[in-house]
């Protein structure tokens, strides 16, 4: 009984998921935080919105600074100067009061209460694979929000030159 249960919960999300596809809901830019993460005014409230499939360098000194230095084998500096410029990069195509539109996957919110979201811009650009194609951003996914992965991983690898 528990396991048909089980069946049939697992079942009705992966309906729910195919159902939403698609769907996008407005949202109003306040500002851009970083390369991978915006302000913004969604149904009424200051929303922090972290794109999903993508992850740029940080541009603050932080913790997450420190696992890019580590995990890249660059400077401090290095690390900080490419965040920077995904920051700005995300900037020059973003501003504020801009309506842009946000697509969910499954998992709508992260531990730090931040949407997670695929953010197209007004001019109907798709802001996490415009990141990835400019070199600005490397592919992270983080299940279940697995949507665009494989497309985000082709992205990547003709931004490269594989």
């Amino acid at each position: 009984m528990i396991r048909n249960w089980f069946v049939v919960s697992v079942s009705l999300l992966a309906l729910s998921a195919t159902l939403m596809a698609g769907v996008t809901e407005n949202a109003v830019v306040l500002g851009v935080v970083d390369g991978d993460t915006i302000r913004v005014t969604y149904n009424k409230h200051r929303e922090l919105v972290r794109l999903i499939g993508v992850d740029t360098p940080e541009c603050r000194r932080n913790d997450k600074l420190m696992r890019d230095v580590y995990r890249t084998k660059q400077d401090v500096n290095t690390v900080l100067a490419l965040g920077n410029a995904a920051k700005h990069f995300t900037q020059s195509i973003l501003s504020p009061n801009d309506v842009i539109n946000l697509e969910f996957d499954v998992q709508k919110r992260d531990r730090y209460r931040r949407l997670l979201a695929y953010v197209y811009l007004p001019d109907g650009r798709f802001l996490n694979e415009e990141l990835l194609k400019s070199g600005h951003a490397m592919p992270l996914t983080v299940p279940p929000n697995v949507k665009y992965q494989a497309q985000f991983l082709e992205v990547f690898r003709k931004a490269r030159g594989r």
